[in-house]
């Protein structure tokens, strides 16, 4: 197993960092340039920036945001929003993203995955899965997580991966903003199921948190908000804690 990543995400919504429970009661969380820099301070293996109504207002990613802030930070920087074909990722590519990540729009048309994999290069896509526990199965969900798919969750990350993804972004809707712990069942699941690396998102409270999703899956890195953005957490302390723990980690 690679040594494990800590990534923090942006979440930005009309240019500011937000952060919510289960992805409703948006609460301001400062400014992205900032944060940005905070965490490559801190250590950061590597940032996300999810421009969260990007898809719902039918509009582009924030590129002139994401140039800013890549004019600061040198760590991989992954950029979603909005994403809707190979141009779309060449204007972000252009402003200083690494990779994207795309959500509902690779879900309405998959091919798009084949597209950016064999223009960029798949290490360059992510593909984000929102999944929610309902009904007894794990489902995928698109628009922000505000529509219901018939797609199941292990069924679609395998199906990203034949198309060309080159890492899956996986957050549980249900754990999301509650900082009880990342889902460990379908991380685990999803994780085992395909061969790319598995970014675990969603439920982040404790540092013993990123301990158990790493224990008990095969997730390659951790993602999380929050906690890092209102300081109840720093990256040091956080990376300290798993070596301690005999987890590897950059």
């Amino acid at each position: 197993m690679l040594k494990r990543r800590i990534i923090p995400c942006l979440d930005i919504k009309d240019g500011r960092t937000v952060k919510g429970v289960n992805f409703l009661n948006l609460r301001d969380a400062g400014d992205p340039v900032e944060l940005a820099k905070e965490y490559v301070k801190q250590g950061a293996d590597e940032l996300v920036f999810l421009d969260i109504t990007a898809t719902i207002e039918n509009r582009k990613a924030l590129a002139g945001l994401v140039e800013r802030i890549a004019a600061e930070i040198n760590i991989p920087f992954t950029v979603g929003g909005g994403i809707n074909s190979v141009e779309d990722v060449a204007v972000l590519i252009k402003a200083g993203a690494d990779k994207i990540t795309v959500n509902s729009s690779a879900v309405k048309r998959p091919e798009l995955i084949s597209e950016i994999a064999a223009e960029f290069g798949s290490q360059c896509i992510v593909a984000a899965i929102d999944t929610k526990f309902v009904d007894d199965e794990w489902s995928v969900f698109v628009n922000g997580g505000r529509t219901p798919t018939e797609l199941k969750t292990v069924n679609w990350a395998q199906k990203v991966e034949e198309l060309g993804a080159g890492e899956i972004l996986l957050t549980s809707m249900n754990n999301d903003g509650m900082k009880t712990g990342f889902s460990l069942e379908i991380t685990g699941n999803v994780s085992r199921s395909v061969n790319i690396p598995v970014i675990a998102s969603g439920g982040a409270g404790t540092k013993y948190h990123f301990k158990q999703v790493f224990c008990n899956s095969d997730c390659s890195a951790a993602l999380a908000a929050s906690i890092f953005h209102f300081g109840e957490l720093t990256i040091p302390d956080l990376k300290n804690y798993l070596r301690n723990e005999n987890i590897a980690v950059r």
